[in-house]
């Protein structure tokens, strides 16, 4: 298939260690399929990293879903909350994963057949994902660092960001903004 095909050039390119060459599109490929390809490879990699802080991001340690005292996120997925509400964080990636997962399986938006047209508004689906997963992002490094420095996970948490990063940037993912809580980090990894 595509996507098993792009993965392939996904591994061969990260294993070389050059992540500012692994997020490139590839030439003669579709942007939409190395973006689908991509959203669920980021999306799995999020899911993963914010699994090993589960025990320590509860809902009594962390109340909202927040990155720092001046960034606050509040959930509304559109459907079934419209308006967003305060919600603490491990609610929130737990509404959050739900959605994208359910974004993911649903084929009008994220066609699963080789030729299938992607929907117009595909880029502005992802661009929201991209967007709800830097909120995770920002959540372990300003909530949890010390604990997944404790777990010695911090080069694996900052390879996989830089990866993140460095994709988001390629394809204007992600207003600049909103990368606002971890701007400091996110210069070292772009100069």
């Amino acid at each position: 298939s595509k996507g098993a095909q792009l993965r392939k050039h996904i591994d061969a390119t990260l294993g070389s260690g050059n992540l500012r060459e692994a997020v490139k599109l590839p030439p003669g490929e579709d942007l939409n399929e190395w973006l689908a390809v991509n959203t669920v490879d980021f999306f799995n990699q999020v899911n993963l990293l914010y699994g090993t802080l589960t025990e320590f991001c509860t809902p009594e340690n962390c109340r909202t879903m927040s990155a720092g005292p001046k960034y606050e996120y509040r959930w509304a997925d559109g459907v079934q909350i419209k308006k967003p509400i305060e919600v603490s964080a491990p609610k929130y990636v737990e509404y959050l994963m739900d959605w994208i997962e359910s974004q993911l399986d649903d084929e009008s938006i994220f066609p699963q057949r080789l030729g299938s047209p992607f929907p117009p508004n595909f880029k502005d689906v992802v661009k929201t994902i991209f967007k709800r997963l830097f909120r995770v992002y920002a959540h372990i490094y300003h909530s949890h660092f010390q604990k997944i420095v404790s777990l010695k996970e911090e080069a694996h948490l900052n390879t996989c960001f830089k990866h993140f990063i460095l994709f988001t940037c390629e394809f204007g993912l992600i207003d600049k903004k909103e990368l606002a809580p971890l701007q400091e980090l996110i210069e070292t990894i772009i100069y």
